[in-house]
């Protein structure tokens, strides 16, 4: 756990969070139109405290006009947001004191090391003892998996170790909200991996709101996800509810044996809404849509060997991809579904 006492915050008594308040963004039909574009509309969010909130789009779904809009280096056409009870507009000096960000490209002084340059952002937020400072700017190196690279030359890091190094400035001044855009965005698997771990590492420390269009990132981490397309919110749910509301339950089989026969059995029960079946090497593979997941869990398995002319190679639940119910969601939206 970080000490907070290592460094004496300039404005610490504004910095105080609210205990009693666990909303830290809420925006009420927060809208941004530019030269007739509408680039988000009547957007309403709320993010609560120690959450690690995913907003999630495609390229272009006023992802990043939205967070210019909460860090005030935009002016909304209508609307209006508040980040600790501030308004984004009138107190956005107040907000910035508190919020950590990393722009979806960082740019660094390439000749600097890490610990130079978090050095340098941290006396932009702190004064008081060198030592302190430099003890703030260790343990944020340790946080982002960079203390064996610290006095490296920052033009010799890898994609992955330049975002770590971004989400590490964020932090540095322990804010109580960390905004990322599209934090992941251009790394390969392994950068991805350790930024993901990052995030995880802050869960206990801050609120995290981040931008992406990785849909599989969203998954790994995030606790609540909205969905933007168009500048349109099309959902906003915890994960799991996202998951588990927009999807009838899946089952599984593999199968040999006198399959056909079996299948008409299974399409006959009241609680099988639908069976897929489709060769695969050397058996028949089902995909079975119940109605009834309690009555699928306990008798679908003994329904399907009950002929005795099957064999069961594999059974089970299909995982819910967060892919296929984003689809489902903006192709809706699309289609003028809401």
């Amino acid at each position: 756990m970080f000490d907070q006492s290592v460094a004496v915050n300039i404005n610490k008594e504004e910095t105080a969070m609210d205990p009693s308040n666990s909303i830290v963004i809420e925006t009420h039909d927060l809208s941004k139109a530019y030269k007739g574009t509408q680039a988000v509309s009547s957007l309403n969010l709320t993010v609560k405290q120690h959450s690690i909130f995913g907003f999630l789009g495609p390229n272009g779904a006023g992802k990043s006009t939205t967070i210019k809009l909460l860090l005030g280096l935009a002016r909304p056409t209508g609307g209006s947001a508040q980040i600790f009870g501030y308004d984004t507009q009138r107190d956005s000096a107040s907000i910035r004191k508190r919020v950590g960000y990393l722009a979806q490209d960082p740019r660094y002084y390439e000749h600097m090391t890490a610990r130079e340059t978090l050095r340098f952002t941290a006396h932009f937020f702190y004064s008081g003892p060198r030592a302190g400072i430099e003890k703030r700017v260790e343990e944020t190196l340790e946080l982002v998996g960079l203390s064996d690279k610290a006095d490296r030359p920052i033009k010799g890091f890898s994609g992955g170790e330049r975002q770590r190094l971004g989400i590490a400035q964020a932090q540095v001044n322990y804010p109580d909200l960390i905004i990322l855009d599209e934090p992941a965005a251009s790394l390969d698997p392994q950068g991805r991996h350790d930024v993901l771990e990052v995030m995880e590492r802050l869960r206990k420390h801050t609120t995290i709101f981040y931008s992406t269009h990785i849909l599989s990132d969203v998954q790994k981490v995030s606790d609540t996800v909205a969905i933007l397309d168009h500048g349109k919110l099309i959902s906003e749910a915890p994960i799991e509810e996202l998951l588990n509301a927009n999807s009838a339950p899946v089952f599984t089989l593999g199968l040999r044996g006198e399959t056909e026969k079996a299948r008409l059995h299974i399409a006959s029960l009241p609680w099988v809404s639908a069976i897929q079946a489709r060769p695969v090497n050397n058996h028949i593979s089902w995909e079975v849509t119940v109605s009834d997941e309690g009555l699928a869990e306990t008798q679908l398995l003994p329904e399907v060997l009950s002929g005795g002319e099957v064999i069961v190679l594999d059974y089970g639940r299909r995982k819910v991809d967060l892919e296929d119910i984003f689809l489902a969601l903006t192709e809706g939206d699309q289609n003028g579904k809401h």
